[in-house]
Parts: structure tokens; sequence; C-alpha cells
């Protein structure tokens, strides 16, 4: 069995979500601290093999009107080198809200504002990766 992980891509942490072994339940695993390029590769690809993860769900940042921004550019080129490094398949999440859903949760769990913002990319991350789960038959 191998499980899916889903990341959350930000300019300075990516969160990233781990499945259960039957593909049914995501899970916060973390919120990474981005260094750089080649770097933040390896060490999701390094993560993806420690996990036995066959599948990639990346959020795509698309915008609330429905078109593609400079975040979404970005979050296309990192796909590109996460291919070249991983036999994982890449697939891509509308992220729409998650953030917002995630913080919301965050507040209504009475998180304090520091705290929230070294979890809610892992937050984001198991959202998008739920519903990713939810909609996908394995």
């Amino acid at each position: 069995m191998n499980r899916v992980m889903s990341l959350d891509l930000g300019d300075v942490r990516i969160g990233v979500a781990m499945s259960d072994l039957l593909k049914i339940i995501a899970n916060g695993y973390e919120t990474y601290k981005k260094v750089g390029g080649d770097k933040d590769i390896a060490y999701i690809t390094a993560l993806a093999v420690a996990n036995e993860v066959d599948t990639i769900v990346i959020g795509l940042p698309i915008n609330m009107d429905g078109t593609s921004g400079v975040r979404v550019e970005k979050t296309y080129a990192f796909a590109d080198k996460l291919r070249e490094q991983t036999q994982a398949k890449i697939v891509f999440q509308d992220e729409r809200l998650t953030t917002v859903s995630a913080e919301r949760m965050l507040i209504e769990g009475n998180v304090r504002r520091d705290k929230r913002k070294t979890v809610i990319d892992k937050i984001a991350a198991t959202i998008i990766l739920q519903q990713y789960l939810d909609t996908v038959r394995f």
C-alpha cells in the first residue's frame, strides 16, 4: 500500500499532509520552511520516498474568479521540477478557500495568532488532501 501526500505551497513555507494507508483520511504532517530551489525539491522528494507516496497532490491557487495568476505559474514550475525527481504521480487540486477554512478552524480552536502562522499551511494541506481523497476512487 502507498500513501498520498499533499502540498500547500507558499512563498515561505510548504504545508504537508499525508493520507493513511487506505487513502481515506488526510492527516497533517508538517510545515516545512523553504530554503530555496533544488533543496526544497530534494526534501519533498525524500519525504515522498520515505513515506512510500505514489501520488502527490499540489494545491492549485486559482483566483476566486477562476483565472490563473503568478502563483499558479509558480506552482506549475515547482511541479515540473518535482516531476523530474520523483516517480510519484503529480496531480493538482483547486485550493480556493482552503487557507481561509484553515484559519477559521484555528481561530475557533482558540489557537494564538503566532501559533496559527506555524501550522496554517499544514492544516490547508490537510484540507486539500481530504478534498482530493473524497473525490477520487482508488
